[in-house]
C-alpha cells in the first residue's frame, strides 16, 4: 500500500498572526511490488521516482532540497536535551509565486471549483452547462519530468465540477485528440448519458445531460478501453454535489490522488496530488488554527491497488462518498481503492508545521 500525505497550509484564527500553522502533504513512493510482498508503506514519506536516469525523485534528493527552506526534523540541542523547535515563528513564511499560465499550477487547482454556466429553468430549477474537451498535451509533472499527458481542459486532473443536488447538468464535450474517448461519470443517470458505449471520435462532440443526484462526491474518467491506459495518461477529475441545504462554511479544497507512469511499463513512477509530484512538499498549504476545514479526496491512482491518507497531529471527521451528513468515524487515516472517495473536516488547535 502506497501511503500519501498531503500538503496543506494551515492558517490559523487567533490575534496573534506570527503563529502559523503548516501542514506538511507529501507523497509518497511505494511501488506495486510492495504491495505485493505484504509490505505496508507508512504515510508521510515523499513520492519518488524510480527507473529513469533523469528523475531525481529519491528520499535522500527530497530532504536535501527541502533542508534549509522549512524546519523539517530539526530540533535545538540544549546540553543533553533535544528540544522540540519552537511553535510561533518556527517555519518562515515564504511567499508562493505562481507559475506561467501555460503551467500546471496545484496552488490554484486545490480550491477551484467549476461552477459552470447557470440558467434558471422555467420550472424555477438551476441549470449548469460546462464546457471540456479531450486533448493531447505535454505536461511537467516532476522537476524536469514532461508528460505526453491526455487530459480534460489541458490540466490533470481535470477541472472539479460542482452542482446542487436537483440541478440540471449539461456537459458540453468535445474531443480534440487523437483518440476516441468519453466522460464516464459516477452517480445516478440515465444508460445513454452513462460515457461507456457512446464513444466520441477524433473532432466530435457530446452533450452530457442529467439531473444532479444523490449529493456526494464522484470521479469522472474517459471509458474508452483499453481503460486503464486512459486514465493512466490523465483523463479524470472530480464532481462534486452539493446537498440542499448546503454545508457548514469551510475551508474548502479538492485533492486528486494519482500515479504518474512516466516510461508506461504499467507501474507508478511518481505519486502526486492535483498533478505535480512534491508540489506540496516545496509549497505547504497555508490554513488557521480554529478554522474548519473540508477536504474532497478522491483516489485515481491506476496500477496500484490502494492508496493511503494520513494527517498528522490531528484527527477528522470522515464522510465516505460523501453521500450522508454523519461521518462514519473520526480518524487520522483513510485507505482508498481507485474511485473511491470522501469528505473530510478537521480543525488545527496548535499553530506549527506538520
Amino acid at each position: 500500500m502506497r501511503g500519501f500525505s498531503f500538503t496543506f497550509r494551515l492558517n490559523t484564527i487567533c490575534e496573534d498572526k506570527s503563529k502559523i500553522v503548516r501542514t506538511m502533504n507529501t507523497s509518497r513512493v511505494t511501488r506495486r511490488k510492495f504491495f505485493q510482498s505484504g509490505t505496508l508503506g507508512a504515510a508521510g514519506a515523499v513520492v519518488a521516482a524510480t527507473a529513469l536516469p533523469d528523475a531525481k525523485a529519491c528520499m535522500e534528493c527530497l530532504v536535501a532540497k527541502l533542508d534549509g527552506k522549512y524546519p523539517v526534523g530539526k530540533t535545538t540541542v540544549v546540553g543533553d536535551f533535544v528540544l522540540p523547535i519552537g511553535q510561533a515563528g518556527a517555519a518562515p513564511s515564504i511567499p508562493y509565486a505562481a507559475p506561467p499560465a501555460a503551467l500546471m499550477d496545484p496552488m490554484k487547482f486545490l480550491t477551484s471549483f467549476d461552477y459552470g454556466r447557470v440558467t434558471s429553468l422555467p420550472d424555477g430549477k438551476t441549470q449548469r452547462d460546462y464546457r471540456i474537451w479531450a486533448e493531447d498535451k505535454e505536461l511537467e509533472v516532476a522537476d524536469g519530468i514532461k508528460f505526453p499527458a491526455w487530459v480534460y481542459k489541458g490540466y490533470l486532473p481535470g477541472p472539479t465540477l460542482r452542482a446542487t443536488a436537483g440541478d440540471r447538468i449539461r456537459i458540453h464535450f468535445e474531443n480534440r485528440g487523437t483518440k476516441p474517448h468519453t466522460i464516464h461519470l459516477h452517480g445516478v443517470h440515465p444508460a445513454n448519458m452513462d460515457g461507456v458505449f457512446e464513444l466520441v471520435p477524433q473532432g466530435k462532440t457530446f452533450v452530457y445531460d442529467f439531473i444532479a443526484e444523490p449529493f456526494g462526491v464522484f470521479p469522472y474518467h474517459c471509458h474508452m478501453m483499453p481503460l486503464r491506459k486512459h486514465i493512466a495518461r490523465g483523463l479524470y477529475g472530480t464532481l462534486i454535489i452539493d446537498p440542499q441545504p448546503s454545508s457548514p462554511p469551510a475551508r474548502e479544497m479538492i485533492m486528486v490522488m494519482h500515479g504518474l507512469d512516466v516510461n508506461f511499463d504499467m507501474e507508478n513512477d511518481f505519486y502526486a496530488v492535483n498533478g505535480y509530484a512534491n508540489f506540496y512538499a516545496e509549497h505547504p498549504i497555508e490554513i488557521k488554527v480554529g478554522e474548519k476545514n473540508r477536504i474532497y479526496l478522491t483516489n485515481m491512482t491506476e496500477f496500484d491497488l490502494v492508496n493511503n491518507f494520513h494527517l498528522h497531529a490531528n484527527m477528522f471527521d470522515y464522510y465516505p462518498s460523501g453521500t450522508s451528513l454523519t461521518p462514519v468515524e473520526n480518524t487520522d487515516t483513510v485507505n482508498l481503492c481507485q474511485g473511491q472517495r470522501g469528505i473530510l473536516e478537521f480543525t488545527y488547535k496548535y499553530p506549527g508545521m506538520y
